[in-house]
Parts: C-alpha cells; sequence; structure tokens
C-alpha cells in the first residue's frame, strides 16, 4: 500500500507500551480504562489524514485493512493489551453506512483481526441515532451530540470480556467515551480502546 519511505512518514506514538500516555489521560476521570493507545500522530494535512479520507470519503476500504494490521501488530506486541478478549468497531448510523457501503471502524478491525487473532463483535454496539460530522465542532458541542447517540446491541458473550474498543481517530474523545459508556453496563465487562490516529 506504501513505499518504505511514505511509512517513515507516518508517526509512530509509541503510546501501546506506555502506561499513561496521552490517550489514556484523554479519559482520566470520564471512564475507567484497562489500557489505551493510539497508533500515529494525526494532523492536518498529515500523510495519515489523505488515508484516513480516502477510507472515509472514497470507498477505498483496503487504507482500512492497512492501518488495522498496523495496529495489530502494536497490540500484539504489547503486554498490556494481552488480556484483550474481542474487538467492538465503533458503530455508524444505519444510513451513514449504507451511504458510505462500509463501517471504517469495522475495516480497521479487520485489519487488526489479520495479525492479532481476535473475534470482533460487530454489533455489540449501535447508533440508534444519526448525527452531522462533528470535525468541524469544539469540545463540548462534540460531547454534548454523542451523549446516548449508542446503544448496546447484541450483548452475549460480553459479560465477564476485555473489549478492545476500535476506531479511526481520538480528538476530544466524545464518541469513544460515549461507546465506552454504553459497554460499561454490560457486568463484569472490562475495556481499552485502540485508535489509528491520535489528534491533541
Amino acid at each position: 500500500m506504501l513505499c518504505v519511505d511514505c511509512v517513515s512518514l507516518l508517526p509512530q506514538t509509541g503510546f501501546f507500551d506506555q502506561v499513561d500516555n496521552p490517550t489514556e489521560k484523554t479519559f482520566w476521570g470520564r471512564i475507567p480504562l484497562q489500557a489505551g493507545a493510539a497508533l500515529y500522530y494525526y494532523s492536518p494535512g498529515s500523510l495519515l489524514q489523505e488515508i484516513l479520507h480516502r477510507l472515509k470519503y472514497h470507498h477505498q476500504p483496503q487504507w482500512g485493512h492497512f492501518l488495522g494490521r498496523a495496529m495489530g501488530r502494536a497490540l500484539a506486541d504489547a503486554p498490556r493489551f494481552a488480556g484483550v478478549d474481542l474487538l467492538v468497531p465503533v458503530p455508524l448510523h444505519p444510513d451513514k453506512e449504507k451511504q458510505r457501503g462500509y463501517n471504517q471502524a469495522f475495516c480497521l478491525a479487520e485489519g487488526i483481526a489479520l495479525t492479532w487473532q481476535k473475534t470482533i463483535l460487530a454489533n455489540a454496539l449501535v447508533r440508534p441515532r444519526s448525527g452531522k460530522s462533528q470535525t468541524k465542532e469544539n469540545r463540548l458541542t462534540r460531547w454534548e451530540q454523542m451523549q446516548n447517540s449508542f446503544s448496546l446491541g447484541k450483548t452475549k458473550g460480553l459479560e465477564g470480556k476485555h473489549v478492545l474498543l476500535v476506531d479511526d481517530v481520538l480528538t476530544t474523545g466524545a464518541t469513544l467515551e460515549a461507546c465506552a459508556k454504553a459497554l460499561l453496563r454490560v457486568p463484569g465487562l472490562q475495556l481499552s480502546l485502540a485508535t489509528a490516529g491520535y489528534s491533541d
């Protein structure tokens, strides 16, 4: 998908082996996490932004698998994530998924599963409310829009499991927090999360 020189332009965070990394600090006092990490730093105009733009808006799901495989390798090498049982991608509203043709977070989860043999539960969360794009919204507006945006779906097999929540980019954390709060209603569930990009 990328030559060696281009891969070197994707700035790795090193978060997967780092306790209390910026990903985890984003959620301090908000949700209880076992571990959290993002693979690359994300910035406007970067190669990662171009890859994610192609994934989300140009019907190129192969970029999700490319990033997911890299995430899977990082996860497999990180002892902090060794206890993860299942992968849960952040869901899209059905109308948005139909329009796009796929869920980009599910593509990432598929890539992760190719290099880190874990089961994907695509229906554990549902998004009954469709929201507008948040790319230009501030932190408070994103948080307000995400409240009660996600519900539990098929929860069979989730009780007592360690779940990894998967999404493309961590910005304010509003979407991941809303998903996490829904998942944490499952008795005994432990939660970690991973994203392809981290934006501060």
